[in-house]
């Protein structure tokens, strides 16, 4: 596209203001620019016209999850359906990095941040070695894709160099960057971060899939025989993916995917919990909960939304082209969106001044037919690290890490 195309395309969509410090700008600096602008997809832009809807849920129901009697009762039978198409390579694992460790006071890629105390242990490497344990049993290397984003890409890529990858073979580990959406203000107008910048921020991640197959990875692990994505997050240290009692129990429930979740701690916990939503799996947000839901009991006395997800999913690759060819809906939400001004000046709002766009993997479970809800112990599989002190903060993943025997 070339700078005319452009101009007419921004003239389309009354977005010129784009282009008011071009002239100003270097050779580079506009080529930049240009990639930019080619890069947007302006008809997210009729999306924010109507301000911040809230979805609307439909009938939501408990659902019932498999507990860790009947996983223990059975765990023979799930183990060697496991194993089995973990041997055959059927299985990738799929990581959500592309955070930084703001909120625990670390300007660096999440994974990064060390957790260890009286050793070098850091959030990625308590990662890859869990993921290690599973690869021991199974004799076979899991190919291993890590989502970053356009802000901690290098220094992630960099850091897994520096520390040779913790000992995983490098031609199993996949790097790709997370697609970027823009922000605009509340008139749709697309905000600029610098005179060569537009404001851009990763698409939510529900992102995740969209953007394997735009940046070819998932043509790459296809090729390799994979059917099966494990999706999980880098927040927890604790997460164990490729789990083959887990793969071996959603294969042989015969439901289309699976969700790790665990049991609340206690009603208010702020965590999504695993239900139905007009019979199709669904997941709720803590806040959507009504007073009556959160507390309400089954006949056993059990609370009736009594399961936590902790982001570990799985996920057949036919399901995830189908959802991507359906389109999965894309939320706006307010933020705080530092921009330039007219004059060039860099403001930092101190209260929301525009909108984000963001797709959720939550929408990825609803639209699946089911779901399996797999239950896990919280104390060996959920040690999320979210903030720098007090709750779910760097000391009690530490104090997890320690009671499960992992030396820090």
């Amino acid at each position: 596209m070339d700078f005319s195309q452009i101009k007419q395309k921004l003239d389309n969509y009354s977005q010129t203001h784009l282009l008011q410090f071009y002239d100003t700008l270097t050779v580079e600096e506009q080529q930049n620019l240009q990639r930019q602008i080619e890069s947007i997809d302006f008809s997210l832009l009729e999306l924010c016209k109507g301000g911040v809807q809230e979805a609307k849920k439909g009938n939501i129901q408990p659902i019932d999850a498999l507990s860790l009697d009947e996983i223990e009762k059975n765990k023979a039978a799930y183990y060697e359906a496991g194993i089995k198409l973990l041997r055959q390579g059927k299985v990738g694992a799929v990581l959500l990095a592309g955070g930084q460790g703001t909120r625990l006071g670390f300007d660096k890629p999440k994974g990064t941040f060390r957790i260890g105390v009286d050793r070098e242990l850091y959030i990625f490497q308590c990662l890859i070695e869990n993921l290690m344990q599973v690869t021991a049993q199974v004799n076979v290397w899991v190919p291993l894709m890590i989502m970053t984003s356009d802000k901690n890409h290098s220094d992630t890529v960099e850091f897994f160099e520096q520390h040779e990858f913790f000992g995983y073979p490098r031609e199993y580990i996949f790097f790709f960057q997370q697609e970027m959406a823009p922000s605009v203000d509340y008139n749709g107008k697309i905000l600029m971060e610098g005179r060569d910048t537009l404001s851009m921020s990763p698409n939510g991640n529900g992102g995740w899939f969209s953007s394997m197959v735009s940046s070819g990875v998932l043509a790459q692990v296809k090729r390799m025989g994979v059917e099966w994505l494990n999706i999980f997050s880098v927040d927890n240290v604790l997460q164990k993916m490729a789990d083959p009692y887990f793969i071996g129990a959603t294969l042989l429930s015969g439901k289309a995917g699976g969700s790790k979740v665990v049991a609340k701690a206690f009603p208010e916990e702020r965590v999504g919990v695993m239900c139905l939503e007009d019979g199709r799996p669904s997941i709720v947000e803590y806040y959507e909960l009504s007073e009556q839901m959160r507390y309400e009991k089954k006949n056993n006395g059990e609370y009736a939304y009594h399961y936590g997800v902790i982001l570990n999913y799985l996920f057949k690759i036919i399901d995830l082209e189908k959802i991507l060819k359906d389109k999965m809906p894309l939320h706006i939400v307010e933020k705080k969106i530092p921009y330039i001004n007219q004059q060039g000046e860099l403001i930092k709002p101190q209260e929301p001044n525009g909108y984000k766009f963001e797709t959720l993997i939550l929408d990825m479970i609803h639209m699946l037919d089911s779901c399996l809800a797999y239950e896990v112990e919280r104390e060996k599989e959920f040690a999320p690290v979210k903030n720098k002190e007090g709750v779910d903060s760097v000391d009690t993943a530490r104090e997890l890490l320690r009671k499960n025997g992992i030396e820090i």
